[in-house]
């Protein structure tokens, strides 16, 4: 009798089709979780937005001031041994210096990070920053340094006061009021100050400002930034722009004008 060698058989068509099916659900779940894991991210935007304005007036309620700006800050929290200003980066220092009272959070200036120092000193924000920051003009690496995180991937938050902005190629010529909160992630450009990189599509920042304001990137209350490349806008003064819904890179950073 002979010997018979049993040879494995192969995947049949309906098998083939069970294993197709599996991979296709899993790989659809997980572009599925990463949707939901982004939506969540923008929606973080508005909510942190809301926390830190919200907080602000708290904070102006109780003080009669702008955190940062507020003339005597000493008085609450004690006078920073380091000086006034000082540049030494003490994580966890509550002792704080003074600001000039004058309204604003001033731009390039120690107040951009006092502000959330005297935030937390008055338990208004969860932190602890140091109330300076890094370098001597106080604007470089101003995103995550000494300032609160986002939700959002990579990004974190600043307040400086622009006024009525003249413009460049990045900022839109507009009213940015008494101070604006920006969301972006970290930049350096040499001797540029206004360090807040992009981090949306257009079509998601667009979506945030739709939600929020007004949809257009160039007026209300959320403004687009990095504008030739974002929106659709000519130069820095046409403000009647929409952003590139067509474009799917990363090309925008929002700035919340009047936030206080």
């Amino acid at each position: 009798m002979k010997n018979r060698t049993s040879t494995p058989s192969a995947f049949s068509l309906v098998e083939l089709s069970i294993v197709l099916v599996i991979l296709g659900l899993l790989v659809g779940g997980v572009l599925a979780g990463q949707s939901l894991i982004r939506a969540a991210e923008l929606r973080a935007i508005s909510s942190e937005s809301s926390r830190y304005r919200t907080a602000t007036q708290s904070f102006r309620d109780k003080y009669f001031a702008l955190p940062g700006d507020m003339s005597n800050a000493i008085a609450f929290w004690g006078t920073d041994a380091g000086g006034c200003p000082g540049s030494t980066v003490r994580t966890g220092k509550t002792e704080t210096c003074n600001g000039n009272g004058n309204g604003l959070i001033d731009n390039c200036t120690p107040e951009m990070f006092r502000f959330w120092q005297q935030l937390a000193n008055a338990g208004l924000i969860e932190g602890s920053y140091s109330g300076t920051g890094t370098t001597s003009t106080n604007c470089t690496h101003a995103i995550r340094e000494n300032s609160p995180n986002s939700r959002m991937g990579g990004a974190g938050w600043q307040v400086r006061s622009l006024g009525v902005s003249v413009g460049n190629t990045e900022i839109f010529a507009t009213n940015f009021g008494t101070a604006n909160l920006d969301i972006g992630t970290p930049w350096v450009n040499g001797t540029n100050t206004f360090n807040a990189g992009a981090f949306l599509k257009p079509e998601e920042a667009w979506s945030v400002d739709t939600k929020m304001d007004d949809g257009l990137p160039g007026r209300g209350s959320v403004i687009a930034r990095f504008w030739a490349t974002c929106t659709t806008a000519a130069a820095n003064t046409d403000v009647s722009a929409v952003y590139r819904l067509d474009q799917s890179a990363i090309a925008c950073s929002l700035m919340f004008a009047n936030a206080f």
